[in-house]
């Protein structure tokens, strides 16, 4: 028996690897980084998990979601391995117990969020730390061209290359040859060092069911009693979770609705009775899922199109992972294509959008030097947040800013210890610095607030020990400290950021990227009327090309091609309907006018045509837009068609 297969019978209680593990653990501890592509529920975890008990020094895993930490972080303590994360849900006292632990080697494993880096309290915490690997999960998000495009990810580079971090492992189920490629090549990820089990699994009988609208409840509850055990419906919209959930336990059938709209408490309850099997149905938006690890899931029904085949490749892959058969059903027509759309369209800025952005940068510019709050900025901007941070991060990649540090704009404390105690249990040079900074500090009853202006041009004492020191004595329980107003400071290349082409290339960027998106849903609904064997398809899109020809266990295997269609015979809108909806929202505005808040001179097209559609941005929020009577009044169609109404009665 070797070395790691006795670590992982000792440590975890398996005799043998699964398929790609002990090739991944061995690059990792020969000091070679490595991109793992195992499917979902094929043990990825295992694989930074066993690597880590092997390495001298911590690992730092970044996740995606806080649900998957925790349920990672159970995992490993009933393992007996020593692992936390630093996280929104810990109180001080917990956060500053885990700093004190890593700082003594007492962890083994941590886990934050990407964001945890903007932190200027962690930078300084982890700067210090010596760390032996990093591991990057969902790594499909550093991607801009895989389907969960999370902007900050491209950022983790440039951490791994300040941390010093010699070693990296990325994790994803599902990464098309382009995006593995793009992820690769990020981490400097020799081709060798790629590790890709195929995607094709035997117990997951897939079928297509051509479904009217209002024929779904009836088949949902059918396909649900035929089968035994326990199940997830996914939905697309937290609406729809609640009147699907209620119908079946209408007729009958113990559900329950999870959505991210729930209280966290609630959510974290829903989702303990589904595990327990308390609740032997969840009806979902896709806020249900990752790091839902139950291994007896036998059906998952999409009552909506998915928005990916990325996005129904890992909802289906959590069903049968003991490899029991499990099956998969998609209810299809064409009736939600314009919802899932709708989505891509809001997200995109309008070319006003950013030059307002640019403009900011401009009048805000000090010293070449450019601070930003996320979400003022997003609402001054009409550019919904996910959208600014990807914006912010192509400048970053013209050259035209460069992310310099974040900071806290509020920063706070309250004595624990008296402060003559404190000051007096320090040598002399530190008591001092310490009756300076305290002395400096704002006191306003019990808080005060350090004034880091005031100790540079008296002491020239830079911010960032200030921070250090009052970091230290959090630490000890000497005070409490708390953060608030994450800024983000840039310098800025005045040259760069006056090219004229600017606005245009990234107007062209995010017109692309929404046409990619729009692509992708294309190919969605190609791959759901597939002539050809679903499964193979399927591994096809991820790359896998040793998947069977014909799987024999889908619904195109079985002689049923899907033709899908739209069931719902709306009735058109009429010009009038938009000409009033048009009119109630510039009235909407004008009134608004006199007030403090900014509003838009004029309207354009692409916000006339989101309000009509029903979309979401930061100044329909702003200004209380949802409650205007036409509001979504055009929901029923697609974009393009209201967009083209839209022109014309601008003409």
């Amino acid at each position: 028996m070797s070395l790691l297969q006795q670590s992982l019978k000792t440590t975890f209680g398996f005799d043998d690897f699964r398929i790609g593990q002990e090739q991944t653990i061995s690059q990792l501890l020969n000091g070679e980084s490595s991109l793992a592509i195992f499917p979902t529920g094929a043990g990825k975890s295992l694989c930074y998990q066993l690597a880590a008990i092997n390495l001298p020094h911590l690992t730092l895993v970044v996740s995606p979601l806080l649900a998957l930490m925790k349920d990672q972080l159970a995992f490993l303590h009933a393992k007996g391995i020593a692992g936390a994360s630093i996280d929104s849900t810990l109180s001080f006292e917990e956060s500053q117990q885990v700093t004190r632990d890593v700082r003594d080697g007492k962890i083994k494993i941590l886990m934050v969020s990407v964001e945890r880096f903007k932190n200027e309290r962690f930078r300084q915490f982890i700067e210090s730390i010596a760390i032996s690997m990093l591991v990057v999960d969902e790594a499909h998000c550093i991607s801009e061209w895989g389907h969960n495009f999370r902007p900050d990810y491209l950022k983790l580079p440039r951490y791994r290359e300040e941390l010093n971090i010699p070693l990296v492992l990325l994790l994803t189920a599902t990464a098309t040859k382009h995006v593995k490629q793009d992820m690769a090549k990020k981490f400097s990820i020799d081709d060798k060092h790629i590790v890709q089990t195929g995607f094709y699994r035997s117990n997951l009988d897939l079928s297509v069911l051509p479904v009217a609208e209002v024929a779904k409840n009836q088949t949902l509850v059918d396909l649900i009693q035929h089968h035994q055990g326990c199940g997830i419906i996914y939905v697309t919209l937290q609406q729809s979770a609640e009147k699907v959930a209620n119908y079946l336990q209408q007729q009958g059938i113990s559900a329950k609705a999870y959505h991210a709209g729930f209280k966290d408490d609630v959510r974290q309850q829903i989702q303990q009775d589904f595990m327990q099997g308390k609740t032997p149905v969840i009806v979902a938006t896709i806020a249900f899922g990752m790091g839902i690890d139950k291994s007896d899931i036998r059906f998952v029904i999409h009552y909506d199109l998915p928005k990916s085949i990325e996005n129904y490749s890992q909802e289906i892959g959590r069903a049968g992972r003991d490899k029991g058969n499990a099956a998969c059903y998609t209810l299809a027509n064409l009736d939600g294509i314009h919802t899932v759309e709708n989505f891509v369209y809001a997200d995109t800025p309008e070319r006003s959008s950013i030059e307002y952005v640019l403009e900011n940068i401009r009048n805000e510019m000090h010293s070449g030097q450019w601070e930003l709050q996320v979400l003022s900025l997003s609402n001054a901007s009409n550019i919904k947040q996910l959208a600014l941070k990807t914006l912010l991060v192509q400048l970053e990649l013209l050259g035209v800013i460069n992310a310099k540090f974040s900071y806290f704009a509020d920063f706070k404390f309250k004595f624990v210890t008296p402060k003559a105690n404190i000051i007096r249990s320090f040598n002399a040079e530190r008591n001092e610095f310490l009756a300076q900074v305290f002395s400096a500090a704002k006191m306003k009853k019990i808080w005060g607030e350090p004034d880091f202006d005031l100790m540079y041009s008296r002491f020239q004492a830079p911010r960032k020990r200030i921070v250090a020191a009052l970091e230290y004595l959090a630490e000890q329980q000497h005070i409490v400290l708390e953060t608030k107003k994450a800024t983000e400071v840039f310098s800025v290349d005045i040259a760069a950021l006056s090219d004229v082409t600017l606005v245009d290339r990234l107007f062209h960027y995010f017109h692309e990227k929404e046409q990619s998106e729009i692509q992708r849903i294309d190919k969605l609904v190609a791959f759901f009327q597939s002539q050809h064997c679903l499964t193979q398809e399927l591994c096809h899109y991820f790359d896998d090309q040793q998947a069977p020809k014909s799987c024999g266990h889908c619904s195109v295997c079985r002689g049923q091609v899907a033709k899908l269609q739209y069931s719902n015979n709306h009735l058109p809108v009429s010009i009038q309907t938009i000409e009033l909806a048009i009119t109630q929202l510039k009235q909407h505005f004008s009134t608004m006018k006199s007030s403090a808040g900014s509003t838009p001179a004029d309207l354009s097209i692409d916000t006339l045509c989101r309000f009509l559609s029903g979309m979401t941005v930061p100044l329909f929020t702003r200004a209380k837009v949802r409650q205007l009577s036409f509001f979504g009044v055009c929901q029923a169609m697609r974009y393009a068609e209201i967009k083209a109404q839209v022109i014309n009665l601008s003409k």
